[in-house]
């Protein structure tokens, strides 16, 4: 495999801040109502806590297992830890380009890029990206699929 270009490692704590409240959040309502109604509710804490743990190592890992790469005529991309996924797009099926940000990925200065294609099942998303790796990555993939798509 080719070597990818990795996501920042600042989307680590992206990731963590996003999904892991939920979680916590979950766990402290199981414990209180472990203790104020029933003790069988400490079971669903130890869940809890047991995937809290989980999602502490894997978010690391998934992250790191991130990447993209610009090939000639086709844009690359890996993802996943326990269910790794490598995706191919060609240029010439990109329909449109966006760069998004929601507000934990802004407060880090990060975005992502979203690509559509003429699949409505495609999951291309190019994750991690710093604001100006992803809007330059923008700029790039669309002129690639204006290109390719000229010549159809």
């Amino acid at each position: 495999m080719p070597h990818m270009n990795p996501a920042e490692s600042k989307y680590i704590k992206v990731r963590y801040l996003v999904e892991l409240p939920w979680i916590v959040v979950f766990a402290i309502g199981c414990a209180i109502g472990g203790l104020l109604w029933t003790p069988w509710l400490h079971i669903a804490t130890g869940v809890c806590m047991l995937w809290l743990l989980w999602w502490l190592w894997l978010v690391p890992q998934q992250v790191k297992n991130l990447g993209w790469l610009e090939a000639e005529n086709e844009l690359l991309l890996t993802k996943g830890k326990l269910w790794h996924t490598f995706t191919v797009v060609p240029y010439g099926r990109i329909q449109f380009v966006d760069v998004k940000a929601g507000p934990a990925e802004r407060a880090f200065g990060l975005k992502h890029v979203e690509l559509h294609t003429a699949s409505a099942t495609s999951d291309s998303k190019v994750r991690g990206l710093s604001a100006t790796t992803a809007d330059e990555l923008r700029d790039r993939l669309a002129m690639k699929a204006r290109e390719r798509m000229s010549g159809l």
